[in-house]
């Protein structure tokens, strides 16, 4: 019978009981949901008016968003495509998309003609501007215009646009010629974006979060009673990048590579040398290319192969080869859907696993998986097949790679080792545990182990545990061979033990604390009030997506200041416009070939949510220093993990196609500098991949500088009220030199 873990939901703490958590979260504007209203300028009641006659549908749908004045900066991007067009969008309303080459409509006004001189005049400055600035930027690099251009240029396809500033309170008294505007627009084959009531929405209701919130850091803080973040402060000036001097090279991930601290620990009897040891300085060398790196094979025919040459690794299959694992195949590497314990593949198994316990409902009542293990992450890779959702990890160990396979296939992983330390994630919210011979000494120290995993199952859930027919002579194995276990859902069976072991946990013992803290042999107990996180199992999917968690009442204050379930509810309405206004269409994103997401900085899994149709996956990440809602985005069924920024992600390089980090890098700066998370985000990111940043303009034009330096596209840029929004693209650019090596860092 599983053990029992109990429940410590994310509550609303007086200020007097949660000092440190609202010392590191500022307080919130009970507005920020609100939308803007009153400020409607006569040019944007013009150009409303104008959207209602040219199209009735959208002009009903402005009626429910407010207008605000257009002080915004211009936006300008490559439509990767190659189409060419402008879009224009005002606060509140929909796009008005205008052709570079057709005549425009009559009675459009004086003041459109105006913007669009403006905008062509501004646009002249700053491309002389751009210019300007590139050419500095070429010179300050230590090598040849020749050197610069073989690297740069290899995937330049097409036109790096600038971001064009339009100055606010500019005068109106100019006239321009709409048609020299059009041809000018159709030579340059780009875009003039202004953001939608979506974008500019969401710039004002992201800025705030609330003070009440508990965060990860101080929950860890308060449970080990250790450990105080350090600032780091100071302006960048200038980027000289080098890459690595590392014994990894293409595949450092430099918090599991810090060969040093390895070497100096006492002991590796518990997987010490498998966990995090993040060096003393964070690194801001880049990562190498492996030779002949192309970009990945399209979700879902990653999942079958990818090429050999972007993970260049054959030990797994010429010693799993025989299990199915993984097979080399001309210039690709081939997974058969096989493995140790999928002998007629793996969906056979789950559906096997179906057939023996009806009650585990893939995609239904079961839509959270942790897999324990994963060996090239098969199991989870096929539970996709079945709506299930599956955080799969394995460490960095001599099976080489594995969880590189599995990111590179398009499947969820993490490098993660169950150690000495609890694993990144809250309680309570893993609705199955899988482990397939995944080699793990349950039973010794106390099942100290296994009482980690009693931690993050749901009350209610199941442990599944399997191994291969060779262990099923072995005594200690005999009894546990193949088992569905089923974790209690109440207290009950614990009160009656004759003998208290494994022993109940201290009631000062917070179970949602996973940052850095140490594993313990003991239970926790379960929640016992109805309205408390873990007492109830969650909503089937998709109902949980959308449903805000039974356990956020009304007499708790949000993230951003509403009444909890008001606050969920319209952070997922505001992402749901923001993604398919803005993301999808106005960005030049080439989503066929996005399948890895990660959001930066997640608060309600809002981002994520938006995202559930499209054939992505996102890693939700929950800063340790923000409100800890990971809780929340686990139980509407999607899933994360607890991360600081100022450190290494436990992830192999290139490994995601799109990163979003909404007002993340002004709240890192305060503790640590940019440029060695811009490094990491480097590191993280897929050749051709994005980054979409919100943030201050200050943060914004300090990231698009780095971004720049690093050889990468500018998609998109915009800005008003001094906040921004920037979407850039990675190129496959390196650096020649290579960096000194510093025996104190790795």
């Amino acid at each position: 019978m599983m053990t029992s873990s109990t429940v410590t939901p994310v509550e609303m703490s007086p200020p007097s009981t949660k000092s440190d958590a609202k010392d590191q979260v500022p307080e919130t504007d009970s507005k920020l949901f609100e939308d803007k209203s009153g400020d409607i300028t006569e040019d944007s009641e013009k150009l409303v008016q104008k959207t209602h006659e040219e199209n009735p549908v959208k002009g009903n749908e402005d009626k429910t968003n407010d207008g605000a004045e257009d002080t915004s900066k211009t936006v300008i991007y490559s439509d990767r495509n190659g189409k060419s067009e402008e879009e224009k969008v005002k606060e509140g309303g929909n796009a008005i998309r205008e052709t570079g080459t057709g005549s425009q409509a009559d009675g459009e006004g004086k003041n459109r003609e105006q913007k669009s001189d403006e905008q062509d005049k501004n646009l002249a400055e700053n491309s002389e501007k751009a210019e300007n600035n590139e050419q500095q930027e070429t010179n300050s690099e230590r090598k040849s215009e020749e050197e610069e251009k073989s690297d740069g240029d290899e995937k330049d396809k097409g036109q790096i646009e600038e971001k064009v500033e339009q100055s606010e309170g500019q005068e109106t008294g100019q006239t321009s010629d709409d048609k020299n505007a059009g041809n000018q627009d159709k030579d340059k084959a780009s875009n003039e974006v202004f953001p939608s009531g979506a974008q500019s929405e969401l710039l004002s209701e992201t800025n705030t979060q609330n003070g009440a919130w508990s965060t990860q850091a101080a929950e860890s803080k308060n449970e080990k009673e250790v450990q105080a973040s350090a600032s780091s402060k100071g302006q960048l000036v200038g980027y000289n990048w080098k890459l690595c001097n590392v014994t990894a090279e293409a595949d450092y991930i430099p918090c599991l590579d810090n060969e040093e601290a390895i070497r100096k620990l006492p002991s590796t009897k518990h997987y010490e040398h498998r966990e995090r040891h993040c060096p003393k300085e964070a690194p801001t060398c880049l990562v190498f290319l492996p030779d002949g790196y192309k970009r990945s094979i399209d979700w879902p025919k990653s999942r079958d192969k990818v090429w050999y040459s972007n993970v260049p690794h054959t030990k797994l299959a010429v010693v799993k080869g025989h299990q199915n694992w993984v097979k080399v195949s001309g210039e690709c590497l081939t997974f058969p859907g096989g493995g140790t314990q999928f002998k007629n593949g793996a969906l056979h198994y789950i559906d096997f696993i179906q057939q023996s316990l009806s009650d585990i409902a893939w995609g239904k009542k079961s839509r959270v998986v942790l897999d324990v293990g994963c060996g090239v992450a098969s199991f989870g890779g096929y539970l996709f097949d079945r709506g299930v959702l599956t955080m799969s990890f394995a460490p960095k160990d001599e099976h080489e790679a594995q969880v590189q396979f599995a990111l590179e296939r398009g499947i969820p992983a993490v490098s993660a080792v169950m150690g000495t330390k609890r694993l990144p994630y809250p309680s309570k919210v893993f609705d199955v545990v899988h482990c397939a011979r995944c080699r793990v000494p349950w039973h010794i120290e106390g099942g100290m182990l296994l009482l980690e995993l009693n931690r993050l199952l749901r009350p209610g859930g199941y442990f599944v545990w399997s191994a291969t027919p060779v262990y099923q002579s072995l005594p200690a194995d005999v009894e546990i061979w193949k088992a569905i276990f089923r974790k209690s859902s109440d207290n009950k069976c614990y009160e009656k033990r004759m003998e208290n072991n494994p022993p109940l946990c201290e009631e000062s013992d917070d179970p949602d604390a996973a940052w850095n803290v140490p594993l313990q042999a003991c239970m926790h107990k379960l929640p016992v009030d109805p309205d408390v996180r873990g007492s109830r199992w969650p909503e089937q999917w998709p109902l949980r997506l959308e449903k805000a968690p039974y356990w956020l009442n009304s007499s708790q204050a949000g993230v951003y200041g509403k009444p909890a379930p008001e606050d969920f509810e319209a952070d997922y309405e505001h992402w749901k416009r923001v993604v398919s206004k803005s993301y999808v269409n106005g960005m030049g994103i080439n989503w066929s070939h996005v399948r890895n997401v990660m959001d930066m900085g997640s608060v309600y899994g809002g981002f994520a949510a938006a995202l559930r149709d499209m054939k992505v996956w996102v890693m939700n990440i929950v800063s340790v220093d923000s409100p800890d809602t990971l809780p929340i985005i686990y139980e509407r069924g999607l899933f994360g993990t607890y991360h600081d920024w100022c450190e290494s992600f436990s992830t192999y390089p290139r490994t995601y196609d799109l990163l979003h980090a909404d007002h993340l890098f002004s709240k890192l700066k305060k503790r640590c500098k940019l440029q060695p998370v811009i490094a990491e985000v480097d590191r993280i990111l897929r050749p051709e991949g994005n980054l979409i940043v919100r943030d201050n303009v200050e943060i914004i034009n300090e990231i698009e500088n780095m971004a720049k330096s690093l050889r990468w596209e500018i998609r998109m840029t915009y800005s008003k009220d001094n906040e921004g929004l920037l979407c850039v693209q990675k190129t496959m650019w390196r650096p020649k030199e290579l960096e000194a090596r510093k025996s104190s860092m790795y």
